[in-house]
């Protein structure tokens, strides 16, 4: 009965998903991803943007979605980061992945985590505070973005 209950949700999902873009790869290394993206930001002097979460999330979708039609927030991320999108699914958990992100699946998905351009995670953001109504609020995102950017934790910028 489980197993029929399971494979009815999956086949719901499937049908509700069709035609959709899938911007979570299931099949991706994703610590290939990040040390790319690393190497990237590195020459690019940025920093990197991991959006981790899966296709299966609704609120993922919807966080894609925001960012790609909202023009100052991807104008923000194309300036001051390299943004990768990573895989969390019942496919594909990513163990190594989120070990070295310092498992930031505990905040729920979406989660946002800012890494340097040596690849050290300086913070990981809940999703959840950058939601307004029934979506994602373009101010809390911009001041998210602009609060950890290379310029803002550059601890020169505060000395007098």
């Amino acid at each position: 009965m489980r197993y029929l209950l399971q494979c009815l949700l999956v086949c719901v999902f499937s049908m509700c998903t069709v035609g959709q873009d899938k911007p979570y790869d299931p099949s991706a290394d994703a610590l290939a991803q990040i040390n790319k993206a690393v190497a990237e930001a590195k020459r690019q002097n940025k920093h990197v943007l991991v959006q981790v979460g899966g296709n299966w999330c609704k609120w993922c979708l919807k966080l894609t979605g925001f960012i790609s039609s909202h023009q100052r927030i991807d104008s923000l991320i194309t300036a001051d980061y390299v943004l990768i999108k990573v895989n969390y699914s019942m496919e594909n958990k990513n163990p190594e992945a989120m070990e070295m992100l310092d498992f930031p699946q505990r905040f729920g998905f979406p989660v946002f985590v800012v890494l340097d351009s040596s690849g050290k995670r300086i913070h990981t953001q809940n999703t959840a505070y950058l939601e307004e109504d029934d979506g994602y609020s373009e101010k809390k995102i911009s001041e998210f973005l602009l609060s950890w950017n290379i310029q803002a934790v550059n601890p020169e910028n505060y000395k007098p």
